[in-house]
């Protein structure tokens, strides 16, 4: 095998994981631009770790809608995008998104890990830029 056959196989795998991380993080983002804690919950793993405006806290499905709920009406949103996705060492794909409301920007990192083949956020954070 040549070494130009090697790295253009590497490439495409380069490309594959980049699609597939993106693909992945589509329905999350569509959600979270609706700005429905209710409808972003349902992408929730059974617990997730949130740090919302400072307030850091592991919450259940129920309790996580309503914070998002508050964190939603005290900050609406005029526009959220993915800005980079990836995976950690161990495998766990990440996403790091860009939450905007009237006069605030928060960089958003969100978790994902594989729950009976779906992946479910395990953890959100909203940090003030």
């Amino acid at each position: 095998m040549t070494v130009r056959a090697i790295l253009v196989g590497l490439i495409f795998l380069a490309g594959f994981q980049t699609t597939f991380a993106q693909d992945i993080f589509t329905p999350i983002r569509d959600v979270i631009k609706t700005g429905n804690a209710k409808e972003v919950v349902k992408l929730f793993a059974t617990s997730v770790d949130m740090n919302l405006d400072g307030d850091s806290n592991t919450y259940g499905k129920t309790q996580a809608e309503f914070v998002l709920r508050e964190f939603f009406k005290k900050h609406p949103i005029s526009d959220f995008s993915i800005i980079h996705t990836g995976s950690s060492k161990g495998g766990r794909q990440y996403a790091i998104g860009r939450y905007l409301s009237k006069s605030e920007s928060y960089n958003v990192l969100i978790r994902v890990s594989e729950e009976e083949g779906t992946y479910r956020i395990h953890e959100m954070n909203f940090v003030k830029e």
